[in-house]
């Protein structure tokens, strides 16, 4: 077997408890070897996208039991991209957290950090749906942590409301794979296609029901309309590097709703034909809508960036729920990109934060206000949509996808309005912000927790550092952009992979290595 497959899981398991039972009072080599294992990670993640590449699906038993009997880790194309996505966006990302202090604000944020690569990374590579649980349930719990981390009064009580919907969301994922698991008499998901496909009649009713609740569950991972109301407080009062390492976060139920509805429950499949369709695509419309809405009207940079991560996921979900090669090929180079740049203006949130507040209004000026504002202008026309970056050819790719959608002429009008809101939206941030500015000069103060600081605060201790893992984001988009072809080719290869899950169920349950 190869064992590259699990190393994305295995060294982040082993390195979290490291950092806090052996470096806990140590920050210094907290950091270092936190870097480290991101480095390594990304390396691992580049190891196992180039064999994935080839289009071989490997699996992995644990225990050398088989399928279905054993837990099984499986890497094909979209999981090795969903892993190194992971790894791309978490290195800009801790390297920004050292340089802001934002690690040494709280406790243990390094080996939180790691425990949420791993259960990110494990959702990604199992074959599993119990597993899928499991490794949600670690990445959530890690991430309580960490959204509180630095503690304050403001913070805590988003973190609750976080807490409690994704408890929510665990709960219907337990019900949802008693159902499966008592009509299918399974939870692997290769063994689960083929059982679905072989139920009798008088069974599809209960399967139906059972998709239907994991749907749901997925919609909350996702924040799509109306499960969304936990994501805008919730990542606009987490400490922004947090939030940006949360891009990923929604991209985890996206990922999980193209898995297995395009493995058990794809169109061939009676008894849940047509449900992702009628169901998601309208919810996914009206996320975008909502989301740009949201982002015209914020008050708050924060809260401004996490509309945008819902109206990115509004996108995604849109061609998600078209349900074809083409458009799962477009939502697989989209993801890529929003998740960049979600992460991106996360971080250039927070570099206006630390120096003269969230509000959206006039300010005195601001050090380095030139490169921010620079900065906010990449993340600003990537994420709007806007030519030359990867945002535009994303969102062109999924205008194509739709071209023959029964409800075309709704989905490029949603999708050019919203796409126009969020230009104008941003413009506002950005003009507020950066342009009209008071005459004022910078005065530091103290900055107050939560969502309504609208003060100033001073500097990070590094910010050389902390520009240049933001640079970092902003390198990974103008590549995403600059080899387009290569990346549209293996999203185009991804998805005819995923289209075809007859190969995914033999190399499981054929037991290849």
């Amino acid at each position: 077997m190869n064992h590259w497959i699990v190393a994305p899981i295995v060294l982040p398991a082993i390195l979290a408890p490291f950092i806090i039972m052996v470096l806990r009072y140590h920050l210094d080599l907290q950091r270092i070897f936190s870097v480290a294992g991101v480095v390594a990670l990304l390396g691992i993640a580049l190891t196992i996208t180039a064999q994935a590449a080839g289009g071989d699906i490997q699996v992995y038993e644990l225990g050398n039991w088989p399928a279905p009997f054993g837990i099984v880790m499986v890497l094909d194309r979209l999981s090795a991209m969903m892993v190194l996505l992971t790894a791309l966006i978490a290195l800009p990302i801790v390297l920004y957290a050292i340089a802001s202090g934002w690690d040494d604000r709280g406790k243990h944020f390094h080996a939180l950090f790691h425990f949420q690569l791993m259960g990110v990374c494990g959702a990604f590579l199992t074959g599993d749906a119990f597993n899928l649980f499991v490794f949600f349930e670690v990445l959530l719990i890690a991430s309580y942590g960490l959204m509180t981390h630095g503690g304050g009064s403001v913070r805590l009580k988003a973190g609750v409301q976080y807490v409690v919907y994704n408890l929510i969301g665990s709960t219907l994922f337990l019900f949802a794979l008693g159902v499966l698991y008592g009509v299918t008499g399974t939870l692997n998901m290769a063994d689960m296609a083929v059982r679905v496909a072989e139920l009798p009649a008088e069974d599809t009713a209960l399967l139906r029901v059972g998709a239907v609740l994991l749907l749901l569950v997925f919609c909350i991972k996702a924040a799509v309309l109306p499960l969304h109301f936990w994501l805008p407080a919730s990542y606009a009062n987490a400490p922004l590097p947090v939030a940006a390492l949360f891009a990923i976060m929604t991209k985890v139920g996206a990922y999980s709703i193209v898995r297995m509805y395009t493995l058990g429950f794809g169109p061939e499949v009676e008894a849940t034909q047509g449900l992702v369709g009628t169901w998601l695509q309208p919810a996914a419309l009206l996320t975008l809508a909502v989301g740009a809405i949201g982002i015209l009207g914020a008050q708050h940079i924060a809260r401004m960036v996490a509309f945008c991560a819902i109206a990115s996921m509004g996108t995604l979900l849109i061609a998600i729920s078209l349900f074809t090669e083409t458009a799962t090929a477009a939502a697989l180079y989209y993801i890529f990109h929003s998740t960049l740049a979600t992460a991106l203006l996360f971080l250039v949130a927070d570099l206006v934060m630390e120096r003269q507040g969230g509000a959206i209004e006039p300010k005195a000026p601001m050090p380095q206000s030139g490169l921010v504002s620079a900065l906010f202008f990449v993340g600003a026309i990537a994420l709007a949509g806007m030519p030359p970056l990867s945002g535009f050819i994303g969102k062109l790719l999924v205008l194509d996808a739709a071209r023959d959608a029964p409800d075309a002429g709704a989905i490029w009008a949603v999708i050019l309005i919203g796409s126009f809101i969020t230009i104008v939206g941003l413009a506002r941030a950005g003009t507020m912000i950066f342009w009209k500015s008071h005459d004022a000069q910078y005065n530091p103060v103290p900055k107050v927790e939560g969502e309504e600081a609208l003060v100033a605060a001073p500097p990070e201790p590094n910010p050389g550092l902390a520009f240049t893992a933001v640079f970092g984001a902003v390198l990974g988009l103008v590549m995403l952009t600059l080899f387009a072809g290569p990346a549209l080719n293996y999203a185009g290869k991804t998805a005819e992979q995923l289209f075809t899950p007859e190969d995914y169920i033999s190399a499981v349950l054929g037991g290849e290595e």
